[in-house]
C-alpha cells in the first residue's frame, strides 16, 4: 500500500513537467485560430482569447513571443490585430512548441537544441536512461516537425486537408 501511495504522489508531483505546457497548448490553439483567417485579415487578441477559452493577458504574452520569433505579425490601430507571418503550410508545429516551451527532450542530455551533460552520468554513450529519452525526444520531434500548422488545423475537418493539397 505504501508503494502505491508513493507512485500516486510521484504522478501528482509530475504535473508541471510535461513537454507541452499550457503556454504551448494555448499558443498552438491561437496559431490554429489565425490559420483559419481569410488572407489579409487579422484577429484581435480578445476574439482569439474568447474563442479558445484563454486568458487575454496570458495570450498577449504568448503572441508577443510568437511575434518576436517571426511566426505572427501585429497590426496596430483600431482595426489592428494578429495574423500569421507566413502561410500555415510553411509553419511546423515543432517550431511553435520550441518557441514557447523550449526543447522537446524530456531531459537535457537528450536535447538536440539545448544539450547539457548530466552531472551523475559516467558515460553518455552507454547511459540507458539517456538512450531511451533520446528515443522519446526523436519520436516527439518526428511527429511535431513533420506536421504543419495547416495540417493541424485540418485535423478537425478532413475535407479541408483534401482541399489544401489540390490547390
Amino acid at each position: 500500500m505504501a508503494l502505491k501511495n508513493e507512485i500516486g504522489a510521484a504522478r501528482i508531483g509530475r504535473q508541471g513537467n510535461y513537454v507541452l505546457t499550457n503556454k504551448g497548448k494555448y499558443g498552438l490553439k491561437a496559431m490554429v485560430h489565425l490559420a483559419g483567417l481569410e488572407p489579409g485579415s487579422v484577429a484581435q487578441v480578445a476574439d482569439i482569447a474568447e474563442a479558445n477559452a484563454i486568458s487575454k493577458k496570458f495570450l498577449d504574452h504568448i503572441l508577443t513571443e510568437l511575434r518576436r520569433a517571426g511566426l505572427v505579425y501585429s497590426k496596430k490601430g483600431r482595426d489592428g490585430g494578429y495574423a500569421l507571418a507566413r502561410p500555415a503550410h510553411e509553419i511546423r508545429v515543432g517550431t511553435i512548441v520550441r518557441v514557447l516551451d523550449g526543447p522537446l527532450a524530456p531531459i537535457q542530455c537528450a536535447s538536440v537544441t539545448a544539450y547539457r551533460a548530466c552531472d551523475d552520468c559516467a558515460d553518455m554513450k552507454t547511459c540507458q536512461v539517456r538512450l531511451v529519452m533520446l528515443e522519446a525526444r526523436n519520436a516527439i520531434a518526428s511527429v511535431l516537425d513533420n506536421r504543419t500548422l495547416a495540417e493541424m488545423r485540418a485535423l478537425a475537418d478532413p475535407g479541408e486537408l483534401e482541399l489544401m493539397y489540390h490547390i
